[in-house]
C-alpha cells in the first residue's frame, strides 16, 4: 500500500493518476485550493477504493502553509511514500510583460511555492530513507520562447530544482521524478487551438504511475515522442531560433 500525497488534486492530470494509482490500493492525502472541487475529487477516489482520502485546502502561495500541511499529511496517512506536485497556472504572456505583479505572481505559483513543497517533502523522505517525488514541469521549460517565456522559464526553473534534488537524494533511497507533458487537453488549456500533438491527461497519468512504480528517478516526457520533438528543437542555432519567432 502507498501513501501519497497530491498537490494540486483538482487538476486533470492529477486526478488521472490518482485514479489509476486508486487501482493499486494506494492511499491519498489531497490538496487544493477549491474545496468544492477537491471534494468531488475525494469522494470519487473514495469510490475507486477502499480508503478515504484526507483533504486539505490551502493555496499553494501561500508558503507559510506547507509545513503545516505536510505534518496533516503524514498524521492522516501515517507515513509518507510518495509526493506528487501538479498544480501551476498558465499566465498571459503579455500581461506579465506590462504587469509586475502578474509576472511575480506567475513565478511564485509556478516555480518557488513548488520548491518550497519539494523541499520538505525531500527532507522528510531523505530522512526516513525512502519515498518518489514527483513533479510536473513541462516542455515550455526546454527552451525560451517569446509566446510563453515567463511560464517557460518557471518550468526551467522546476526542472532544474527537481534536478537537484535527484542528484542530492539518490544515494538516501530517495527517487525523483520530473515529468514533462507537452500539449494537454484540459481544463487549463480549454481556449488554445488543438492538433494531433494534444494528448489527454489519462496520457499522462499513465505515465506518472509507471514512472511512480518503477526503481529510478529521471525526466519522462509525456507523451514519449515529445522527448525527440524537443531534442531538435534545442538544438536548432539561437539566431534560427529568433527568426521562427516561435
Amino acid at each position: 500500500m502507498k501513501r501519497i500525497v497530491i498537490v494540486g488534486a483538482t487538476s486533470a492530470i492529477a486526478e488521472a493518476t490518482a485514479r489509476i494509482l486508486a487501482q493499486q490500493d494506494a492511499r491519498f492525502f489531497l490538496v487544493a485550493r477549491n474545496k468544492e472541487r477537491l471534494a468531488l475529487v475525494a469522494a470519487d477516489l473514495a469510490l475507486r477504493s477502499s480508503h478515504e482520502p484526507g483533504t486539505y485546502i490551502m493555496d499553494c502561495s501561500d508558503w507559510t502553509m506547507h509545513q503545516a500541511m505536510l505534518d496533516a499529511a503524514l498524521a492522516h496517512l501515517g507515513g509518507l511514500d510518495g509526493l506528487i506536485l501538479a498544480y501551476g497556472d498558465l499566465p498571459d504572456q503579455a500581461r506579465c510583460q506590462s504587469d509586475m505583479k502578474a509576472l511575480r505572481q506567475a513565478l511564485e505559483t509556478n516555480l518557488l511555492s513548488a520548491c518550497t513543497i519539494l523541499q520538505l517533502a525531500a527532507n522528510h523522505m531523505a530522512s526516513q530513507g525512502h519515498g518518489v517525488l514527483v513533479g510536473i514541469s513541462s516542455v515550455a521549460g526546454d527552451r525560451g520562447r517569446q509566446s510563453n517565456y515567463v511560464y517557460g522559464a518557471a518550468k526551467a526553473g522546476l526542472a532544474a530544482f527537481l534536478s537537484g534534488l535527484r542528484n542530492q537524494l539518490q544515494a538516501k533511497g530517495v527517487r525523483v521524478v520530473t515529468v514533462k507533458p507537452g500539449f494537454v487537453d484540459s481544463p487549463m488549456t480549454k481556449d488554445l487551438s488543438k492538433n494531433a500533438l494534444w494528448a489527454q491527461p489519462e496520457q499522462v497519468g499513465r505515465a506518472i504511475a509507471q514512472a511512480m512504480a518503477g526503481r529510478r528517478g529521471g525526466v519522462v516526457y509525456a507523451p514519449w515522442f515529445w522527448r525527440w520533438i524537443m531534442l531538435v528543437v534545442r538544438a536548432i542555432p539561437e539566431p534560427l531560433f529568433i527568426r521562427l519567432r516561435l
